[in-house]
Order: structure tokens, then C-alpha cells, then sequence
């Protein structure tokens, strides 16, 4: 089933569909898509990273979870498929394509998917409006990024502080320096590297193209990067898709802080669920360069717009009386676009 998931799309999978073997897996996917090739011409791949994604999905073993979702991104110009980062925005297509898969059954006018997110061993519930017993994709809510609107589908998270780096801050610290450049490694569901555009020699409001054509910024960039990933308990990430890197500057459209993410060498179109809550959460850390540029309402449960060239995510992040955070919930919608059999 193809899917769009949020502000991406791709392939959605039971995993019994699937070869078991990982390589035997891989290699289908990138028939599929139609990678390695920038146009992805030979496949269903929409020549970007956001139209290049796959979600395997599978009924859950473990207690109080109704399914098992792993994440697979799929290079554009690259023979790689990787499970190294988890995707928020694809999260938002699980819940009701298990219901569509019958893996699940319906349970009212809404639904509630306890998610394993095997990428990272995070639970997330997404609310799935399900009228007359069948998913509706037809709503009036609205998301950055997606024309129209659609059915919302609250996305839930809880336990995302160190998913991928076994701490919300891998460092222990709340600012770091790399080549000169002070920083936020942070993961609060997506590892990411955080510090100011300026200090990178741009505003933070530029479009996407404008940043993808500064060669020498994203050379830059890239050279923290890889010195970030060890510093991350990530490894050599010289072949890996996170950590993303995100340009913070002060909010201009009434959010809380304005952000552009290299994802990690292509500028994104918006911004990643889980990147943005990382994002928001960085805006809490006191000292750190997200935290000098945001505005950070007052209170333990904190709404903090995340303004990307293509609008605002709203990201509410709980915190406890420490000021720590305990959960991370996001509005997304999603539609069920394809049916059928793809051939690899």
C-alpha cells in the first residue's frame, strides 16, 4: 500500500510480504524505489528523500502494543537502505494501514495503535478515526507541508529522551563545541546536532534551494557531523542518515524558534516529526544556542511551533518539576493513496 505518512510517502509492507533475508530485502526495496538513480526512473521512488521511505509493519508479541513498525529509508542516489533513524512522519500511516491489514480490529468511531517503533524501541499511540468501523482520511485538519486537509491522527510518543544514543543528551552536556561552532547533540527521538545559522554564515531563513546550493556551508556542516557521531554514541555516520543538523534562528512567524535540517545532506522540504520534538526540546536546554534564540512559553506543558520553509509544526512537550522531559505529542494526518503489487 503507498501511503502518505505526514508531510512524507512511501510503501507501506507486512513484513510476511517481505524476504526475510536482509539483503534479499534490501535489494528488492531498491528495485522498487528505483535507487540508485536521482530520478528514481525505474521504480516508484519520487526522487527525494521524503518519497523514498518504507514501513514494515507486523502484529506485536509484546504486551500492551498492537503492532511491531520498522522504518527503512531508502537512498535516492545511493545503493543504501538503512533502519538507523526512525520516522515520525511514516508513523503516521502505520495505525491505519494495520487496521486497512486487518491486523488490528476497530474499536468505534476511534481507534487507538499502540506502535512499537523497532527502530528505536519507542512506543507511540496514534488515534485513528475510524467511523462505521473503517479508517476515514477525510478530516478538516490541516498540517505544514500537505495541501488540503484530512483526518487528524494525534501521534502520542513517551520514553523518546535516548532512543538512538542512550541519552537525551549523549554528552551529558547542554552545549558542546566542533570546529568552533557551539552545539546541541541532543536525541529526544532523533538524534540531532543543533546550533545557529549564523554561525554557520546564514540566516535560517532561506528556501531549501538556496541552502542545498551553499557547497561550502554544507562542507562545513559536514565536517561537525562525522566528529558529532562518535560524540553521539553513533559511530562512524560518514554512511548513516542521522544525526540530522539543524539550523536554529529566533522564530518570525509566531513560533518558538525558526529551524532549516540537512537530513543530513539534502536540505529537508519541512522538517521530521521527531526531528522538530528534538528540536523543541533543545529550546529547553538552558545555555544552549536553540535555547538563546527561541521563545519558550511558561509552563509544564509547553506548545512550541517549529517554523520550516514550509510553515509551523506544533510540537507539545510535558515536562517534570526538573524541567526534564517526559512526553512529546504532535498533530499528523495521513492518506491512503495506492493498493496493489509493486514489482522489484
Amino acid at each position: 500500500m503507498w501511503m502518505r505518512g505526514g508531510t512524507s510517502k512511501g510503501a507501506f509492507f507486512l513484513a510476511e510480504d517481505l524476504p526475510q533475508d536482509v539483503a534479499a530485502r534490501d535489494a528488492f526495496l531498491l528495485r522498487v524505489m528505483g535507487s540508485p538513480d536521482p530520478r528514481q526512473i525505474d521504480g516508484m521512488g519520487g526522487a527525494d528523500p521524503l518519497t523514498s521511505k518504507v514501513a514494515v509493519v507486523k502484529k506485536s508479541e509484546r504486551e500492551g502494543v498492537d503492532v511491531d513498525y520498522l522504518f527503512l529509508q531508502v537512498f535516492v542516489d545511493q545503493p543504501i537502505v538503512t533502519d538507523a533513524q526512525n520516522c515520525g512522519n511514516m508513523l503516521a500511516g502505520v495505525g491505519p494501514f494495520a487496521i486497512e491489514r486487518g491486523l488490528i480490529a476497530p474499536t468505534g468511531d476511534e481507534t487507538r495503535v499502540a506502535i512499537f517503533m523497532e527502530n528505536t524501541g519507542q512506543v507511540a499511540v496514534a488515534t485513528v478515526q475510524t467511523p462505521g468501523g473503517v479508517p476515514s482520511y477525510e478530516g478538516s485538519a490541516s498540517i505544514s507541508g500537505v495541501p488540503g486537509t484530512s483526518a487528524p491522527i494525534p501521534l502520542a510518543f513517551r520514553d523518546t529522551a535516548g532512543s538512538s544514543c542512550g541519552a537525551l543528551l549523549p554528552t551529558g552536556n547542554g552545549v558542546d563545541e566542533i570546529d568552533g561552532i557551539k552545539v546541541t547533540m541532543i536525541d529526544n527521538g532523533m538524534p540531532c546536532v543543533v546550533f545557529l545559522a549564523s554561525d554557520v554564515g546564514v540566516t535560517g531563513y532561506e528556501d531549501r534551494e538556496t541552502l542545498d546550493a551553499n557547497t561550502e556551508m554544507k562542507a562545513r556542516i559536514e565536517a561537525i557531523r562525522l566528529k558529532a557521531g562518535p560524540l553521539m554514541n553513533l559511530g562512524d555516520v560518514k554512511e548513516k542518515s542521522v544525526p540530522k543538523m539543524m539550523l536554529v534562528a529566533p522564530p518570525k512567524e509566531g513560533g518558538a524558534v525558526a529551524v532549516r535540517s540537512l537530513i543530513p545532506h539534502r536540505v529537508h522540504a519541512s522538517i521530521g516529526v521527531l526531528g522538530a520534538v528534538s528540536v523543541a526540546t533543545a529550546c529547553l536546554i538552558e545555555g544552549s544556542p536553540a535555547a538563546a534564540v527561541a521563545v519558550v512559553p511558561e509552563g509544564s506543558n509547553k506548545t512550541l511551533g517549529v517554523e520550516h520553509p514550509t510553515g509551523v509544526t506544533e510540537c507539545v512537550v510535558t515536562v517534570d518539576a526538573d524541567g526534564q522531559p517526559v512526553e512529546a505529542g504532535m498533530l499528523r494526518t495521513a492518506r491512503k493513496l495506492m493498493d496493489g503489487v509493486v514489482f522489484g
